[in-house]
């Protein structure tokens, strides 16, 4: 054990000084953007579609978190969130991590490691004891939730999902309409969250998804074609 609290004490101090970006999902989603932009303080770990959100209280001068799925061998630093009023003046302050959770995970149990010590997370009253090594771990109970996703549907119908910004008109175009992409607005099911339903007969079919006059692809589909004048589409195959 001691041995164990040398190596991770130090392996914290220099894991802790690279950027905390490389750790974090790309901040170009609009999932990790609502996820972080949505938490006004330190609270419990927030689970939001394939991400965690972990907070921490500002007074430490690091703060950082291993997970059971890593072996607990690497340390991930959490970034400080800062807010301001509008003539610019801080507000409130707080560190967090966003993890984007492994494939079929059922289960986290991590640990925190606040200015080199190693404990578990106060904002979080589910634990595990390790009684074989005498170490208490913090858990979080993963909810196993269908991804929401283009594809057909057992009713035999084709969902079509887009995830954009909240309080958009998002509109759906492709082959089936001749690119006529004024035919079918997509529902807001939940804030950044786009459905709609078609009855398309088996074959395939090339689309994209417009707001205003800008195209882009789904990100929920990674099959992607080529339009004849180099635009990247989505394609999807009906059975």
């Amino acid at each position: 054990m001691k041995k164990f609290a040398v190596f991770t004490f130090f392996a914290f101090f220099v894991l802790i000084s690279v950027s905390a970006k490389k750790d974090e999902p790309k901040k170009d989603t609009y999932d990790y953007d609502n996820l972080v932009t949505s938490v006004r303080g330190v609270r419990s770990p927030l689970i939001s579609d394939e991400y965690i959100l972990f907070t921490a209280e500002k007074n430490a001068r690091n703060v950082g978190i291993a997970f059971d799925f890593e072996n607990f061998s690497k340390i991930h630093a959490f970034s400080m969130r800062k807010l301001f009023d509008y003539e610019g003046e801080q507000t409130n302050s707080w560190y967090f991590y966003v993890l984007k959770i492994p494939p079929k995970t059922q289960k986290i149990s991590y640990k925190l490691v606040i200015d080199g010590l190693w404990t578990i997370d106060p904002t979080n009253p589910n634990t595990q004891y390790d009684s074989e090594n005498g170490i208490e771990f913090s858990c979080i109970e993963i909810p196993q939730t269908k991804k929401n996703i283009t594809e057909k549907t057992p009713d035999g119908f084709t969902k079509f999902t887009c995830n954009f910004e909240p309080g958009k008109k998002i509109r759906l175009a492709g082959t089936f309409t001749n690119w006529d992409s004024w035919i079918y607005e997509m529902t807001e099911t939940t804030p950044g969250k786009y459905e709609i339903y078609l009855p398309l007969p088996p074959g395939t079919y090339y689309y994209a998804y417009f707001t205003g006059l800008k195209q882009f692809i789904d990100t929920t589909n990674p099959a992607k074609a080529y339009t004849t004048d180099g635009k990247t589409v989505s394609s999807i195959v009906v059975k």
